[in-house]
């Protein structure tokens, strides 16, 4: 679990051991079984969550009983309500397991300290605060210039392996799609 975080971090900054421990003290350790919520809409969300293993996906609830996905997250990646997080506000989507889960938690304290007395981790967050800002710009633009086929087949180039972890039915909410034009966009 160390070995992930740090490689993960070592990808945008070097790190010697002392401060690696330093950072490491900030995250809490936990596991979730499949189909567990970490957290649910009206939640408050005190973290962010590193995935070490499994995979999670970011909902939302219309109101009128339509779960819309808006995003999956698996090994190295991060996830949470990110406006519940940072503003201390009541979660406004759901965030659950789709298979056995260990994630790495940092609260918002955590972060805060981390960024303060670690200019390293200031740049990690930044670096991957842009990235997920361009990823979520380009899924917006895809939905309004790109039609079901194309979306499909880049969400296939980008993460093929989503295809065999996620069932069909969610694959196809994440895309905008039904579950019938998923099929048959994939046969």
């Amino acid at each position: 679990m160390q070995h992930k975080l740090r490689q993960h971090i070592e990808e945008i900054v070097k790190l010697n051991d002392q401060e690696f421990d330093y950072i490491f003290a900030h995250f809490a350790s936990k596991h979730y079984k499949r189909r567990e919520s970490i957290f649910q809409q009206g939640d408050d969300v005190p973290y962010v969550y590193f995935v070490v293993s499994g995979l999670i996906m970011l909902t939302y609830d219309d109101g009128s009983g339509k779960q819309h996905v808006v995003s999956f997250a698996m090994e190295d990646w991060w996830e949470t309500d990110y406006y519940a997080f940072y503003a201390g506000a009541k979660a406004t989507m759901s965030l659950r397991c789709l298979e056995d889960t260990e994630v790495l938690c940092l609260s918002l304290q955590g972060y805060q300290t981390l960024c303060a007395k670690l200019h390293k981790m200031e740049h990690l967050f930044l670096e991957k605060a842009n990235r997920g800002h361009i990823a979520a710009q380009q899924r917006i633009l895809s939905f309004i210039t790109s039609n079901a086929k194309e979306r499909y087949e880049k969400l296939l180039k980008q993460h093929p392996t989503l295809f065999q972890r996620v069932p069909k039915t969610l694959l196809a909410s994440y895309l905008g799609v039904s579950r019938e034009t998923l099929s048959r966009l994939s046969s």
